[in-house]
């Protein structure tokens, strides 16, 4: 179930002086965790201002499913601490993880190009906040913002790079580095050193039986790159992970970072404006 967090539209509707003053201090808190996500961060102020009027700070619980495969998208998420993966299924039942989506990026860019359906399972791996925004009102600021276009443009050049070469990765390269490539690429959006994930959460990730995610944490383990117990991963060695990983890792990791620069800048002059 998602949560919402609060709705700065609402409370800014009521009048009296001190309930202004928590309202201003409850939207500032709100325009301050938008700006944890990177597409966000990259619009101009001007411009984020009247887009952030549109978006509902909300929670992201893990196991939620945003939309199923087929299913109509009625709002877009823009990941700030949550990490949500997109699911292709296979016998429409097997599922296996295609995209990771954290805070660098948007769930629902099929409205980017023009669809209203999503093709795939949008599924919540990590817990934490997002921003959201109803899928009309989505569309209306797309067509009017320019950097927005841009923005999220470059981002779908990311995402489908991303998604191509995990494609690449998941039919070539042995379990063990692919393992390794997906918790770097988690680790990247959480920033942290620490998830939890279930066996079966990550044989779905990595198209594998349970036996398969255990011989694999079980070797990763062993080479003291990672602590993995009851679905508790701690991250312990992280140059070592990234020698573990396959080159996908750095292929993908290369081009989100070519694809971020300019939002770290927008980024900062937004979190001085607030």
């Amino acid at each position: 179930m998602i949560e919402t967090v609060l709705n700065p539209l609402l409370l800014a509707r009521v009048g009296h002086p001190t309930t202004q003053r928590n309202c201003e201090s409850e939207r500032q808190v709100a325009r301050r965790a938008s700006i944890e996500n990177s597409l966000l961060a990259a619009i101009p102020r001007k411009e984020y201002r009247r887009l952030f009027a549109s978006l509902e700070p909300v929670t992201l619980t893990f196991g939620d499913m945003l939309y199923e495969s087929g299913e109509t998208i009625r709002h877009v998420y823009f990941p700030c601490s949550s990490l949500v993966s997109l699911l292709a299924l296979a016998d429409g039942h097997f599922a296996l993880e295609i995209g990771l989506v954290g805070r660098e990026g948007m769930v629902g860019i099929p409205l980017v190009l023009g669809n209203d359906v999503s093709p795939v399972d949008a599924l919540v791996q990590g817990t934490g906040t997002a921003m959201r925004m109803a899928s009309a009102q989505f569309l209306k600021e797309f067509r009017l913002s320019l950097p927005l276009q841009q923005a999220l443009y470059r981002y779908t050049h990311t995402l489908m790079t991303q998604i191509s070469q995990t494609a690449a990765c998941n039919r070539f390269h042995v379990l063990e580095a692919r393992f390794a490539r997906w918790l770097l690429m988690t680790q990247d959006r959480v920033k942290s050193d620490h998830f939890r994930m279930t066996h079966e959460f990550l044989g779905h990730m990595l198209g594998v039986r349970r036996v398969g995610v255990t011989k694999a944490a079980q070797a990763l383990q062993k080479r003291k790159l990672i602590n993995y117990s009851r679905g508790d991963i701690t991250v312990l060695d992280r140059r070592g992970l990234e020698a573990a990983a396959c080159a996908c890792y750095e292929i993908v990791k290369d081009m989100h970072g070519g694809a971020q620069a300019a939002p770290a800048m927008h980024a900062m002059r937004i979190s001085a404006a607030t």
